[in-house]
């Protein structure tokens, strides 16, 4: 009975400081602070990034965007999520990060290519402040048009003129394969031709690098294949707090709640949903804020684990 006042004490200290601890866990969380309409800044201490808006598109929600599950299943979690149930708008996000003393842009959006409100990277570049000849190194993740068309505008000219291009070497031999590409009927070769457009007349001086290997200082690539052939992902380090830019490994936010979802553009669907497992294990695992092409404004967040799947929070 004496010990009672003693260990209630200890039970009510234990719960302070339990609370104290979240509550600095909480803070930690860095800010994503709003520059302009479609530019955010995230403060990483000796690593500067921008989250830059290229718009966001929207298409009809059918039967065939999910492979693998019903639509009335689709559109339960969407209407779960408060979203619409009957189209998916689908942001585009590059980023632009000042790292090991390069200014680094990853992905380079639609450019003149995309449809109806894309293609608002350069604007929301301006209103960034940042001069798009200050880039000092491009870095693809992968070869879809929504990432790599904003290379080259129409006229041919390379947008970013300082910049060393990087790409990862399984994502050129499969996409730049000359046998493929005969073989390929016709019809089917958009793709194929957007990277050749894209990359024909620069493919002296792309610089191609294999998976696993740090492309520039403070910025690893990690094989992150099943969305597309070369699929590649990179963690940039340095800074108060990692950061893992995953392009492509989900599509809208919402998916992350559902890794086994297999949607249409997966070139190899098994594949895809292996990695996207593995990719937010990774993510979670080592503490790092995940950025990613088409997630929520402004694009980046951290990532939880929910039930079967994964939460994600965008940076406020």
């Amino acid at each position: 009975m004496k010990n009672r006042p003693f260990s209630a004490g200890w039970t009510v200290l234990g719960a302070a400081l339990i609370s104290v601890f979240l509550s600095a866990c909480a803070s930690s969380v860095p800010r994503a602070i709003q520059v302009a309409e479609g530019a955010a800044r995230v403060d990483l201490g000796k690593v500067g990034v921008t989250m830059l808006s290229d718009g966001q598109g929207a298409r009809a929600l059918d039967a065939n965007f999910v492979r693998n599950a019903s639509l009335a299943e689709v559109q339960a979690d969407l209407q779960a999520a408060g979203l619409p149930t009957d189209k998916l708008e689908v942001p585009y996000n590059s980023l632009v990060v000042d790292v090991g003393g390069q200014r680094v842009l990853f992905d380079t959006g639609n450019g003149e290519f995309g449809a109806a409100g894309s293609g608002k990277l350069l604007e929301n570049m301006s209103k960034a402040g940042i001069d798009p000849k200050s880039i000092t190194a491009v870095v693809i993740s992968h070869f879809h048009g929504d990432h790599i068309n904003g290379l080259r505008n129409k006229a041919g000219q390379v947008v970013f003129p300082n910049a060393k291009i990087y790409v990862p070497t399984p994502e050129w031999n499969w996409w730049m394969d000359e046998a493929r590409y005969t073989a390929t009927p016709e019809a089917s070769r958009g793709g194929l031709n957007t990277a050749r457009r894209v990359f024909g007349p620069l493919a002296g001086s792309v610089i191609r690098f294999e998976p696993g290997k740090e492309v520039l200082p403070g910025v690893r690539s990690i094989a992150a294949y099943g969305h597309t052939p070369g699929h590649t992902v990179f963690m940039i380090e340095g800074g108060s707090r990692k950061l893992l830019y995953w392009a492509d490994t989900t599509n809208v936010s919402m998916f992350v709640r559902n890794p086994e979802w297999a949607v249409m553009f997966d070139m190899d669907a098994e594949a895809a949903k292996a990695t996207r497992r593995r990719i937010a294990d990774l993510a979670i695992a080592e503490n790092a804020l995940v950025a990613g092409f088409h997630l929520t404004s402004p694009g980046v967040g951290t990532l939880s684990v929910r039930g079967k799947g994964y939460d994600f929070t965008p940076l406020k």
